[in-house]
């Protein structure tokens, strides 16, 4: 499969290296081209710069690592175009609070995996993954030894979840479910599954296991 990464901010570019790094080939994009071609010069041949246009359509897997209102704009100008892929969401619904903070933007009770979902076309699968780390565990925690530590993700299709499960293996993380797209809330930053969050660390795949 294709997998596709649009944005290349912390998250995004971090991913990317720890996805080539394992092997995995992925397409990369911004909203400029000569972005995406500098990451990709850093990252070798496994690592193929494309517009968005482009990489959407050739990613069968298509992770959204950009903000949260950015992916609403995403989906609504793409939409057609994803239709049929795995859509990935990292994202975490924040905005500073005026304070060296961050506050929520969406109500308490709401997750941002379950809005993007209802925002995809039929035939899109979301997976909520990639997000429960910041852009630094990202990268000193791949591949950690003895234990590897854990990135969790949340979907309502199986065959989408075993798909992003084995991504997230190449990245150097151990993958556990944490159930549908209703519990994304838990994993998204404040939940009890985030590093940001009651979870406060990361943790080991038996130690999760215990915490799901």
């Amino acid at each position: 499969m294709n997998t596709a990464i649009i944005g290349l901010g912390n998250i995004g570019s971090q991913l990317a290296t720890n996805l080539t790094a394992g092997g995995q080939s992925v397409i990369v994009a911004d909203r400029t081209l000569a972005k995406a071609e500098k990451l990709a010069g850093k990252l070798g041949g496994k690592a193929k710069p494309m517009p968005i246009a482009d990489a959407i359509s050739k990613g069968d897997v298509v992770i959204l690592a950009i903000y949260f209102d950015a992916i609403k704009e995403l989906v609504a100008t793409h939409r057609s175009a994803l239709a049929g892929k795995i859509v990935v969401d990292p994202s975490n619904p924040l905005a500073p609070d005026g304070k060296g903070g961050f506050k929520k933007t969406i109500p308490a009770g709401q997750s941002s995996g379950q809005l993007i979902a209802a925002l995809l076309p039929e035939g899109a699968e979301l997976v909520k993954a990639f997000g429960t780390l910041g852009a630094e565990s990202l990268g000193s925690g791949v591949n950690r030894s003895p234990e590897r530590a854990v990135l969790f993700y949340a979907t309502d299709y199986p065959e989408a979840g075993k798909a992003v499960a084995r991504l997230i293996a190449a990245s150097g993380f151990s993958p556990v479910s944490v159930g549908g797209v209703d519990q994304s809330i838990r994993i998204e930053v404040g939940g009890d599954l985030h590093e940001f969050g009651k979870l406060g660390k990361l943790v080991s795949a038996q130690e999760a296991e215990a915490l799901v």
